[in-house]
């Protein structure tokens, strides 16, 4: 069994957001994770909705083992195995078979698709790949984008950015050009050029913020 990876961010955040999921998410479906990372939050999620099927996924092969295993000690019968997944790639899981095929009898749609921590560590592209990708495979209608993570706002509506932000957007940029803290409306344009639209806004602990998009 592989060394099981451990986030102290994700052990922090995973009850405020699970506890924010139980008010959003129906009482049972199926979620699709993009960036499971370690797969904290998989499995904090699975076995507190027994109710809903979980399916993480990471675009970096080499952190799929570390979620296996913790998929594994978690035995949990509504917790599916990682898959490899980059949004950026023209499918969906990025190897293996599609979740939608063309002419498939029977294509894979999901209630809920959920993303945390990624925007601001990913290139930009990411962003409208994150959009179109949740578009063709969310179930039409009713399914919910749902990311978290930290964003800057209007300061004329929501008032001052956190210097905290402030600090983690330099630091990210200073690490990676491409990276960086992104605003709020230009991801709303992103999701808007896909049909979907912002529903609800919910304010997390350390500035963070929780996102619900669906189809407008």
């Amino acid at each position: 069994m592989c060394a099981i990876a451990f986030s102290p961010a994700a052990d922090r955040n995973k009850q405020p957001i699970l506890d924010a999921l139980t008010r959003i998410l129906d009482e049972r479906g199926t979620a699709l994770e993009i960036a499971s990372g370690t797969g904290q939050h998989a499995a904090w999620f699975a076995a507190a909705m027994p109710s809903w099927t979980w399916q993480p996924t990471d675009a970096e092969a080499r952190s799929l083992p570390a979620i296996a295993s913790r998929v594994e000690q978690a035995a949990l019968p509504n917790l599916r195995l990682p898959l490899l997944l980059d949004v950026m790639a023209s499918q969906w899981p990025s190897q293996g078979p599609a979740f939608a095929q063309e002419g498939k009898e029977e294509e894979e749609k999901f209630d809920a698709i959920y993303c945390a921590n990624m925007l601001h560590i990913a290139p930009w592209p990411t962003c409208a790949a994150l959009m179109a990708g949740a578009a063709r495979h969310l179930r039409a209608g009713t399914g919910v984008l749902i990311t978290y993570g930290p964003y800057f706002e209007d300061e004329a509506q929501h008032g001052p950015t956190a210097p905290s932000n402030l600090a983690f957007d330099e630091d990210l940029r200073a690490r990676n050009p491409a990276w960086g803290i992104r605003r709020l409306d230009d991801v709303v344009a992103e999701a808007r050029r896909v049909g979907l639209a912002l529903r609800e806004r919910h304010a997390m602990p350390a500035n963070n913020l929780l996102l619900v998009f669906g189809f407008s």
